[in-house]
């Protein structure tokens, strides 16, 4: 389809994203005089990045720790501020990551009901997609147990099958695939397949590349803050494994 009749969901335009943190410890070059240095300093994690992401689209983000993927991710849906440039998105993306944030000591039952009424839901609505919650997550023995009783790729995989039950016109998914085993990593790419093919969108983090090129149809590749890459999925990972 030509990108003129395509409909786009996600501009993000020229986005600069800047943090001042509190930088302590020896200078450069002055660890024989014994001194330090001490003050604010800026990180500029994001530098002028551009693109426009279209319905129906999978799109991997890549780069190594450090590259800005999850400071994007986070200037999408609101959470960080751009210091220059915009983003503008059709609907509120929902960000889905391994830290977000459920209740240790209410028990998974509980979490379903309270994750559910975040992302919008309706009681009745949860209800009726309690079981299938419970079944993808793979908990049915321990769902009416503490979260804090959980393993962490228990949990991952309940705040995953949370988030998927809904249909997600932007959904990000920040290495949440990255827990789990074979089997809950491949049925977790599958429900990202059928959101995309419902008309949705989703942005996938992750360092596996093998999940990226399962699940992605295009990829966007950041070192440093900058876009390097941002082409079909074979070009970009093969570009980006020959620079590694």
């Amino acid at each position: 389809m030509d990108a003129n009749e395509r409909t786009p969901v996600v501009i993000v335009d020229g986005v600069h994203v800047k943090y001042q943190v509190f930088a302590s410890g020896k200078a450069v070059g002055a660890s024989k005089l014994g001194r330090t240095t001490r003050g604010v300093r800026t990180v500029h994690a994001l530098k002028g990045v551009s693109f426009v992401a279209y319905e129906n689209e999978s799109i991997g983000v890549i780069g190594a720790n450090g590259s800005g993927k999850s400071t994007l991710m986070r200037a999408m849906v609101g959470l960080t501020p751009p210091a220059e440039g915009a983003v503008f998105a059709s609907s509120r993306p929902n960000l889905l990551g391994v830290g977000a944030a459920l209740l240790p000591d209410l028990s998974g039952d509980r979490n379903i009901v309270l994750g559910g009424l975040a992302l919008g839901f309706e009681r009745s609505e949860i209800e009726s997609l309690r079981d299938d919650i419970v079944a993808f997550a793979e908990l049915e023995e321990f769902i009416d147990l503490p979260m804090r009783t959980y393993s962490s790729g228990m949990q991952a995989r309940l705040k995953f099958a949370i988030a998927a039950a809904k249909q997600h016109e932007i959904l990000i998914v920040d290495e949440a695939l990255s827990v789990g085993d074979k089997r809950f990593r491949a049925r977790s790419e599958g429900r990202i397949r059928e959101i995309r093919d419902n008309a949705g969108t989703v942005f996938l983090v992750s360092h596996s590349m093998t999940s990226i090129r399962d699940t992605c149809d295009r990829v966007i590749w950041l070192h440093k803050g900058e876009l390097v890459m941002d082409g079909p999925t074979a070009e970009v990972v093969t570009a980006y494994e020959a620079s590694r």
